[in-house]
């Protein structure tokens, strides 16, 4: 038992003597436990996309504490992330608006509250020589990570070029495992993954290039900062304030005269060189704010996040990720996207 809860216990045996001081001093209590809550930080967990590597500079440059808000960003491999997501160890995630629903269907409720980014070219179809176009998977054995969000662009794929999901064998492998999958084994003509991870595949299957990416699909897959239902409701002024400072890293990174700096600090993270780094960028189109009110407006197709994240439900259900269409509206809120 806490000691607020143990002051709690003794006010409330005292209520018949003191009713009065019992009142004043259960309020008192009450507000002291509301400030403990308050000064709690608030835990976000994220991983390698250079969308939420991009939180780094903010991290390092001190500008959560300039904005007056407490943060304990937490490191993870993604699908760690969205376990500890899922257990109640966090109070936000970075996750794709995909994945958003596939943690909500299993019992984790979440609300996308910040778009950081859309793919755009990061996510790869990455096939070994000979084969140097999507119809040439036909029949082929393909790694991915089954459910997840290259998963979805590897069916796009298939479905831009007239083809279907039987056409190809599909292998499971977890994302960061995908580069030796298609080094090491001789039966893998492809993987789908995204950066860095895809970059790695590159480097270990000589020859091999993409043949598809999320270029070719934007606004397919969105990049987003999701949030316990309880945790924005009790601190949303300090997500607010989150969402500010995001959109100063996303200047940051943008502006000529300090992307340097932003590049550096971002690949340490990764443990990559700048130079190695810097292509990564041009494969994420960061949102500032004028873009993210562009996609949180409603909208059936992919330049919204209302249309992508139906798509991507759709795909979920088609796939057996889950069983029920997730109600798409309560997983978004646009409502910090205009505060400056």
């Amino acid at each position: 038992m806490t000691r607020i809860a143990s002051l709690l216990n003794r006010l409330f045996s005292r209520a018949s003597l003191h009713r009065p001081l019992c009142a004043m001093a259960l309020a008192g209590a009450l507000t002291a436990a509301q400030a403990v809550q308050a000064a709690a930080p608030l835990k976000i967990g994220y991983s390698d996309w250079p969308g939420w590597v991009a939180f780094q500079v903010a991290l390092d440059k001190g500008w959560f504490k300039e904005a007056g808000v407490d943060v304990d960003f937490e490191w993870f491999d993604y699908s760690a992330s969205l376990d500890a997501f899922s257990a109640g160890k966090l109070d936000a995630v970075a996750a794709t608006n995909g994945d958003a629903l596939v943690t909500g269907a299993s019992g984790a409720k979440n609300v996308m509250i910040l778009l950081t980014d859309y793919s755009a070219g990061n996510d790869m179809i990455i096939a070994k020589p000979p084969l140097r176009t999507v119809e040439a998977l036909k029949g082929k054995k393909v790694g991915v990570e089954m459910g997840l969000v290259d998963h979805l662009l590897l069916e796009t794929a298939l479905q831009k070029h007239g083809m279907k999901a039987s056409d190809i064998t599909l292998v499971n492998a977890k994302t960061n495992e995908l580069p030796q999958v298609l080094g090491s084994s001789s039966d893998i003509a492809a993987v789908a993954a995204w950066q860095p991870n895809a970059g790695e595949a590159l480097k270990r299957a000589p020859g091999s290039r993409a043949i598809f990416t999320s270029a070719d699909a934007p606004g397919l897959i969105y990049d987003a900062i999701t949030v316990s239902p309880a945790s924005l409701s009790s601190r949303k002024a300090d997500w607010a304030k989150v969402v500010k400072v995001w959109y100063r890293c996303v200047a940051y990174i943008n502006d000529p005269k300090t992307q340097a700096d932003a590049v550096k600090i971002m690949s340490a993270r990764v443990g990559l060189s700048p130079q190695q780094y810097l292509p990564l960028l041009k494969g994420t189109h960061l949102l500032d704010a004028p873009a993210e009110k562009q996609a949180f407006r409603k909208g059936d197709g992919l330049d919204s996040i209302y249309g992508s994240t139906r798509n991507a439900d759709a795909f979920n259900v088609r796939n057996a990720v889950y069983k029920q269409s997730q109600p798409v509206d309560s997983y978004i809120d646009p409502s910090l996207v205009d505060i400056r």
